[in-house]
């Protein structure tokens, strides 16, 4: 079958006198090659982020969690739209949106130290410097060093720093993991179920973890998981992604759209998820976005936010 091209509305200007969005995604589309033609996994996706918040993303499978994730990340580009991170239009991944994965991103032959450190050592030119100008290099390798130091202190690593990451827990390795990236400081911290391999237990430590470090450094987080519960606890924000919606009498519903954009409720303790607005709040999302026979309306989305 045919797909629908989507309307072509130009690119939202980024240079008049209004603030610039910490993040604004425009009429975004994305397809990719397939039997026969192109599969559309996304459908005209927009969101705007004023100020720095805490998203979460959830869908069922296949439904474009991570290609968002990728396209703010900038390692691929939308196949109709445009992403803006600070007013400028992302193209290329830099450092001013960092990446969590799953699996962790760590060195095995740095110490814990160093592996936070290392982004810090490497940003501009420090590994050459550091022959031509020894006395300066040694000076900035030493205040690289207390700044990783302090952000493992924000993720209670502290302790750890000389350790490699085959002596530290994956819920540890996890930690360094946050702490490399957010030493960076991102406008935008990017993280792809970031605690999808973690046991229950540890697990629920690092989500205290990044909504502490979320309400210090004060970086957009862009979290997309599988675990409802974790999506409404962490949150400050609920995007719901999912294929399975209605439209028009005739037409098809061809990829994934928001279906959901709503605040999520505030829960300060791990005891606030047998509230009962909390459970409440799970089975919506779950009826909304994951019923495959419950298909609401593209009118009647509850976009609030």
């Amino acid at each position: 079958m045919a797909e629908r091209e989507p309307e072509r509305d130009e690119a939202p200007d980024q240079t008049s006198g209004a603030p610039e969005l910490n993040l604004d995604v425009s009429r975004v589309w994305q397809r990719y090659p397939s039997k026969g033609g192109h599969q559309v996994v996304l459908n005209d996706i927009s969101l705007k982020v004023p100020e720095p918040q805490f998203l979460t993303v959830v869908g069922p499978s296949g439904c474009g969690k991570s290609t968002l994730l990728r396209l703010i990340l900038g390692s691929e580009s939308p196949w109709k739209g445009t992403v803006h991170a600070a007013g400028q239009e992302v193209v290329h991944p830099d450092r001013n949106r960092g990446i969590v994965f799953q699996r962790y991103s760590l060195f095995p032959h740095l110490t814990v130290l160093e592996n936070v450190m290392f982004g810090l050592e490497l940003d501009g030119s420090w590994l050459l410097q550091k022959w031509l100008t020894w006395p300066w290099y040694k000076q900035r390798h030493k205040q690289h060093q207390e700044q990783a130091m302090e952000y493992l202190k924000t993720v209670k690593l502290d302790q750890h720093a000389s350790k490699y990451p085959h002596q530290l827990s994956g819920g540890m390795q996890q930690r360094v993991a946050i702490a490399q990236a957010m030493i960076m400081k991102p406008t935008i911290l990017l993280m792809d179920e970031p605690f999808g391999a973690l046991d229950p237990g540890t697990r629920e430590d690092l989500q205290l973890t990044i909504i502490e470090t979320f309400e210090e450094q004060k970086a957009t987080i862009f979290f997309v998981t599988h675990d409802l519960e974790e999506a409404v606890f962490v949150g400050t924000r609920l995007l719901v992604l999912s294929s399975f919606y209605s439209l028009d009498d005739g037409e098809e519903a061809i990829g994934s759209k928001l279906v959901m954009d709503i605040p999520t409720p505030k829960t300060p303790t791990t005891s606030d998820k047998k509230r009962g607005d909390f459970r409440e709040l799970i089975q919506e999302v779950r009826r909304q976005g994951f019923d495959p026979e419950y298909r609401q309306h593209v009118r009647e989305f509850d976009l609030r936010h």
